[in-house]
């Protein structure tokens, strides 16, 4: 097909596969990547319907249970986080919310390599907050995974159930910020013809995932996943300074 960039389309299966295996998400690597290639509020649409597929895919393949309790405790305030976060990145310039997502990228990466031993205790009140946080950032900035996996490691989960979790409270996520990245404007008819082709990486990404999650210890791993994080950050903030001097 015409117009269509294919090299994008092979990053975005690489930030499903990674993000399936390492646990935080594809969005972490899949808003930053397509920031080198579309708009920032563009990106924020197409990663909602993105997700959307993606945390279907993770949901059926990783079906050994949900954990109930996670489900109220950190989805419902996520959906009502992550609505007030889209709202809010309507009237915030795409620039700062760039260097924001860069920068947030960078330091949250670089915190959880610092401290790789820290863990968040499992009480109600750190879930809800975890979940209102990670919300509010996927709402703002397009990605929210990494405080949502840091707050649910807490709770000790089987490995199946927690990506399965994870990605129905995701699911509930993009399903709500789909409504407001479509009202706000976010979700342009020129980028729908990326979408089929989106739904199918999804689908498969998550699959190779779970095939490569059985021969990769998810600890180590996710250092890798980390240091991807943090050079991605580092490059995003880079490519904004050179923009800024040109």
């Amino acid at each position: 097909m015409r117009d269509i960039n294919y090299v994008f389309l092979l990053l975005a299966l690489v930030a499903e596969i990674i993000g399936t295996i390492g646990g935080f998400g594809s969005s972490v690597f899949f808003v930053p990547l397509g920031n080198f290639y579309f708009d920032f509020y563009s990106v924020l649409g197409l990663t909602a319907i993105f997700h959307l597929s993606s945390n279907l895919s993770k949901i059926f393949l990783f079906k050994k249970g949900l954990h109930k309790r996670l489900l109220v405790y950190i989805g419902l305030p996520s959906v009502v986080f992550v609505v007030l976060g889209g709202l809010l990145s309507k009237f915030l310039n795409t620039y700062f919310l760039e260097i924001f997502l860069g920068l947030f990228l960078v330091g949250l990466s670089a915190f959880f390599l610092i401290k790789n031993k820290i863990v968040v205790p499992a009480k109600n009140k750190n879930a809800v907050i975890g979940g209102a946080l990670s919300g509010f950032s996927a709402g703002l900035l397009g990605t929210g995974g990494a405080i949502r996996g840091l707050t649910m490691a807490a709770f000790n989960l089987e490995k199946s159930v927690f990506i399965a979790t994870s990605a129905f409270i995701d699911f509930m996520i993009d399903f709500s910020r789909t409504f407001v990245y479509y009202n706000n404007g976010y979700i342009h008819k020129h980028d729908l013809k990326y979408v089929p082709f989106l739904l199918l990486i999804g689908l498969v990404g998550s699959f190779i995932g779970k095939k490569i999650l059985v021969y990769i210890p998810q600890s180590k791993f996710r250092n890798l996943s980390l240091y991807l994080i943090l050079i991605i950050g580092i490059i995003t903030l880079v490519k904004l300074f050179v923009v800024q001097v040109a």
